[in-house]
């Protein structure tokens, strides 16, 4: 790997402030973020939702993401089943309905923002904070680019842009929290047509969800999707089928993130000390390398270069015996003809004197 010097001043920056001034996080510990009382957060009745795209339209929108190949109108799209990625925070997948299989299932996929988030407890630099509006938010400017908050989200959002060679980030769904903190809703909430989206304090939206599935209990699974899952999330869940027959994970359990992680991650305070001294010892063996490439490839350039020349030479040599040999043929050849056109020359002349 080819650090540049500017790449590793960055990182040098990034994991230097994080261990000097050691700010606050829910990360890499073994102290446990609790939560906030009041966090909000926005309810999915699945069994709302037609699939018209709009809030994947609207968060495109919202993020000014670059536009798809194909337009928000065309739902020949939800035939294949999607992720989110890193130009894309939100997409809509279509399932089969065992109960009604005329009518298929619809669910909306994006960050679930978990309540102790799991990207948050792997990150050893903070760059994740679960935000008391109800967000996860993401600071790039300390981000050290290792991806541990890819493999710990048990629901597998946030994305990387490998397609930018300079300062690539992480990505995933917001929540809009800058909205949020303007007083408006989420873009995706705001656009959704049918009211299969509501955004309200989670408490709040646990009640509904309980009425709803109280008041129709034929319609409704009875069961809350991200009520308790990984210690709860700020996205509830409502459903007509079993959560896993629409992609839902049911093997995650209630634990929280950082119950599970804090025993493999209570080494990662030590990890973030030592990251400075763990770059500099990774720039050294990546210039090292550099070095070493360049005298290799140089060496092999002069290697080439000798066997080229030997072999140009004799080839030369060849040559130019060849072409002597064949001087000497035609000369040869010449001579005997001379000879022989001189002997039958004279050959006549003796003939015409005896006449």
């Amino acid at each position: 790997m080819s650090v540049s010097r500017r790449k590793f001043l960055a990182w040098m920056g990034g994991a230097g402030l994080s261990t000097a001034f050691g700010t606050k996080a829910y990360a890499a510990s073994n102290k446990q973020f609790k939560g906030y009382p009041d966090t909000m957060g926005v309810l999915h009745d699945t069994t709302l939702c037609v699939g018209c795209r709009s809030c994947e339209d609207a968060c495109n929108k919202v993020n000014n993401l670059p536009q798809p190949e194909k337009p928000f109108k065309e739902l020949s799209v939800l035939d294949k089943t999607r992720r989110t990625d890193s130009k894309t925070f939100t997409v809509v997948n279509k399932y089969d309905n065992s109960k009604e299989p005329k009518n298929p299932v619809f669910r909306k996929i994006q960050c679930n923002h978990c309540l102790e988030p799991a990207c948050a407890s792997a990150c050893f630099v903070n760059a994740f904070k679960k935000t008391k509006e109800g967000a996860v938010v993401y600071d790039a400017s300390v981000c050290v680019g290792c991806r541990y908050c890819m493999v710990a989200c048990p629901f597998n959002i946030p994305a990387y842009e490998y397609d930018k060679v300079l300062d690539p980030k992480v990505v995933k769904c917001t929540m809009c929290h800058p909205r949020l903190l303007e007083g408006k809703l989420p873009g995706c909430v705001e656009a959704c047509p049918v009211e299969a989206l509501t955004f309200g304090k989670r408490e709040d939206l646990l009640k509904i969800a309980r009425e709803r599935i109280r008041k129709y209990p034929e319609k409704y699974v009875n069961h809350i999707y991200g009520e308790n899952e990984m210690g709860g999330t700020s996205w509830l869940y409502l459903t007509g089928v079993a959560p896993e027959e629409i992609g839902m994970r049911e093997d995650l359990g209630i634990t929280p993130a950082p119950n599970l992680t804090s025993g493999a991650l209570a080494v990662v305070p030590m990890v973030a000390g030592l990251w400075p001294v763990f770059l500099t010892g990774a720039y050294a063996i990546s210039k090292r390398k550099e070095k070493i490439a360049a005298e290799e490839q140089a060496e092999a350039v002069s290697k080439a270069v000798a066997e080229t020349n030997t072999a140009a030479e004799e080839k030369l040599a060849k040559a130019l015996e060849k072409a002597a040999k064949e001087k000497e043929a035609a000369i040869q050849k010449e001579v005997k003809k001379a000879l022989e056109e001189a002997a039958a020359k004279a050959q006549e002349e003796d003939k015409e004197e005896d006449a």
